[in-house]
């Protein structure tokens, strides 16, 4: 199964949850931003896990896991 972690970039506003969340899987821009808003990241199995959580520390609701069988 392939699953991708998208950001909604115009939605974000850089609180930072996501990456305290995620320290693994996201990093963050010279703003405090998020650097995968722009593009979607592919997951593999094992960060489902860590993607899930950065999606629900966000306050803005901008972070959302796409799964090949949702498209």
């Amino acid at each position: 199964m392939g699953a991708r972690l998208v950001v909604d970039f115009a939605r974000c506003t850089g609180h930072g949850r996501c990456y305290s969340e995620a320290e693994d899987l996201l990093t963050y821009d010279e703003e405090g931003f998020v650097t995968v808003r722009h593009a979607p990241l592919p997951l593999e199995d094992g960060q489902i896990l860590e993607a899930e959580a950065a999606v629900q520390a966000c306050p803005e609701r901008a972070m959302r896991i796409e799964k090949d069988e949702d498209v």
